[in-house]
């Protein structure tokens, strides 16, 4: 049984198609999390969160159902509690984000591309690694 999480303090979006926006991405970043769960070059988590922050300001609905959802819920809820992120997946992200990066600045042969690239997953690293890690009893 998922545990019950309340909605952050944060306003919905009124423009309409701004909201609109929001829910496409969202409901997007639902499907991709989804086939990532079954896909393993997919990840599986941000996008469960990119549609939780989208769902957070454009539908409340949305919002609980999601972070409230027997099987996709548990991927997302231990992150947004602030109890961290499990040491599998911290590094099956950062293992599959240096092969797709390693891959890339392989093919592409622009010195500003590959300085680009590796900037942002080493950035993208430290982030991921001074996260908490979950401990699963």
């Amino acid at each position: 049984m998922a545990r019950e999480i309340p909605l952050p303090p944060v306003k919905e979006q009124r423009n309409p198609l701004i909201r609109f926006a929001l829910l496409a991405i969202g409901w997007l970043s639902v499907a991709l999390g989804v086939i990532g769960i079954f896909l393993p070059v997919l990840p599986t988590t941000p996008f469960l969160l990119l549609a939780a922050a989208c769902f957070m300001r454009s539908s409340k609905r949305f919002y609980l159902w999601l972070v409230n959802h027997r099987q996709l819920g548990p991927w997302i809820v231990d992150y947004l509690e602030g109890q961290g992120i499990p040491l599998k997946g911290k590094v099956y992200a950062i293992s599959l984000m240096w092969l797709s990066i390693g891959l890339s600045c392989y093919l592409v042969p622009l010195f500003w591309a590959r300085a680009f690239m590796l900037t942002s997953a080493v950035l993208v690293s430290l982030y991921i690694l001074r996260q908490k890690t979950l401990v699963k009893p």
